[in-house]
């Protein structure tokens, strides 16, 4: 899977060597293939997850020839490397000896009986109301007109009647199922996504659909904050039992994540052997500790509806000036630290991952300064398997949940709780709150275009999941506010959809997170695949694992079971 067979027929007199590099590879040194003898063949097995750079060079004559290719799965590919005639310079003539498979067609398989479940689901319930609509039709139309009376004057008494008990307060439902979708995309992603590249992160700078998730659930964090922390200061709890409720949630999320993030069958609940100190469960928590701290001491304030100053377009940023002094000073801190603390052996505001990368001059700086940190604070007790290992050959470990990160993490809870501030104080006017949405949308997005300068890694500041990085959380930023706009147009104001299966997952996230880190790797979640050349078996597992857990939080609500901390 995600491989081909490449061939090379030396012609020649003499050795060639070929080298290779990927172009996802920032300045990386090409790395020796092979090497093949005069009058020889040899073969390799390549990679196809991204676009190869291939270079041929001999001894006597230099670099022979050079060139940028996205071989395909299963294909087996020649290069013939010969002369014309006698006097004239070596070339390289390529050919396909076996046509390659099409590596794309489960997944558009899968989307098309996903396109046709999701048709049928919205189909068959309007099928079945149109026709009980037309059975209560015909039944109205056949009685007499005193019943009908009696009927309507009945309903009148019961809705004009005292109701004895106090309505529930409504959930919103496009944040449930915005944080559901969030939730099984992350599944689907930690699975493996079918064994697909654009369903893993990114080797280093750039953006998959594995780096949306983790900060989708940070920015629903800060939004989630804002709607349950005004209701109750609404009801009038006091600020010391928020403060204890806060401090309770932070700690268990913090345990559960040391927990079971150091989970192994051989060592229990904590495997010493493979200590990892920084998680994304810790990440969450320490971030949803701020915000909520913010929060509580510095928003309280309401926003007046009828007072009109020269700062009312703006006035849900500017009466909360202590909350964003606060972010100011942090990502001022962020950047000062990353920019201009010295790292030994590193330049200074170093931003790459080190190995082979940067035409291999800085070996041992993966991450920068972030990387020093959380190297000079945990040590080995960190993530050991980066992300850029692979591709760029880096020997040390870095973590993506590391100290710095979390700066710019609460930064991203903090976007978060702007869009829950406009929710609340725009609730009587939808168009208001839309519009907002997307004028913080346009905002951020400028921003970081302008950062990353609409390049993967030759911006002022590249987008980078691994670093958090102030364009990355930009771009997450907008995504956000343009996704949760999007869900709650279609939702909360038009009601066109019900949020189905998504809220399910999003109402239980705590008990789906675990539970699917947990019992991932065993039956019926997982199994041993027989057919691990494709992605076939691989991408219907982990459908199947995810649609498990779907089903699970399902079965949990209509049990009325919410694990909640």
């Amino acid at each position: 899977m995600d491989e081909a067979l490449l061939t090379f027929h030396n012609q020649l007199t003499e050795n060639v060597s070929v080298f290779y590099s990927s172009d996802y590879c920032y300045k990386c040194v090409y790395r020796h293939l092979f090497t093949v003898k005069p009058k020889s063949n040899a073969s390799a097995v390549i990679g196809t997850k991204f676009t190869l750079a291939v270079q041929v060079e001999a001894k006597n004559n230099g670099t022979l020839c050079r060139w940028s290719q996205t071989y395909e799965e299963g294909g087996h590919y020649s290069v013939s490397i010969h002369t014309s005639e006698p006097s004239s310079d070596p070339h390289c003539s390529h050919a396909v000896d076996n046509s390659p498979n099409n590596a794309y067609l489960p997944i558009l398989v899968a989307a098309l009986l996903l396109a046709v479940i999701a048709l049928l689901s919205v189909a068959l319930p309007y099928i079945y109301r149109r026709r009980c609509t037309s059975k209560v039709m015909k039944t109205i139309c056949c009685r007499g007109s005193q019943s009908s009376v009696d009927k309507d004057g009945g309903r009148h008494n019961s809705e004009s009647g005292p109701n004895p008990t106090k309505s529930k307060p409504t959930r919103l439902l496009s944040l449930d199922t915005f944080r559901g979708f969030s939730l099984t995309v992350m599944v689907f992603v930690n699975y493996g996504g079918g064994g697909y590249w654009f369903f893993q992160h990114a080797p280093w700078n750039g953006l998959t659909v594995a780096d949306l998730v983790m900060p989708w659930f940070v920015f629903i964090i800060g939004t989630s904050v804002v709607l349950a922390f005004s209701s109750m200061q609404r009801r009038g709890v006091t600020r010391l039992k928020l403060l204890k409720k806060v401090s309770w949630r932070t700690v268990v999320l913090i345990l559960l994540g040391f927990c079971f993030l150091n989970y192994s069958p051989k060592d229990g609940l904590l495997s010493w052997s493979w200590l990892r100190i920084p998680g994304v469960l810790q990440r969450l928590g320490f971030t949803y500790f701020v915000l909520s701290l913010l929060q509580t001491f510095w928003g309280q304030r309401e926003i007046p509806q009828n007072v009109y100053d020269w700062f009312s377009p703006a006035q849900d940023v500017f009466l909360y000036w202590p909350q964003w002094l606060i972010i100011i000073l942090l990502e001022t801190l962020w950047l000062c630290i990353t920019f201009l603390m010295p790292v030994p052996d590193c330049p200074t505001g170093y931003l790459g991952a080190g190995g082979i990368g940067d035409d291999g001059l800085y070996p041992n700086c993966t991450g920068g300064a972030a990387g020093y940190i959380d190297r000079w604070m945990f040590g080995d007790n960190m993530f050991r398997y980066p992300t850029c290992r692979e591709m760029y050959e880096t020997t040390q470990p870095f973590d993506p949940e590391g100290v710095l990160g979390t700066i710019n993490s609460i930064v991203m809870g903090f976007l978060g709780m702007q869009a829950g501030k406009i929710i609340i104080f725009y609730k009587r006017s939808n168009i208001h709150i839309l519009c907002r949405f997307l004028t913080w949308a346009i905002i951020l997005g400028i921003s970081a275009a302008i950062l990353s300068k609409c390049t993967r890694d030759g911006g002022f500041i590249p987008v980078n999941k691994n670093l958090w990085s102030l364009s990355y959380v930009m771009c997450m930023g907008c995504f956000s506010f343009l996704l949760l706009g999007g869900m709650y147009f279609v939702i909360d104001i038009k009601g066109w959809w019900g949020g189905q299966p998504f809220v399910y997952p999003g109402m239980n996230s705590i008990f789906v997170y675990v539970g699917h880190s947990l019992l991932g790797f065993y039956f019926p979640f997982s199994w041993e695949m027989c057919f691990q050349g494709s992605h076939w078996e691989w991408l219907f597992q982990n459908l199947w694992a995810t649609s498990l857990w779907v089903l699970i939080a399902y079965l949990l609500y209509r049990k009325k079971f919410f694990l909640k901390i």
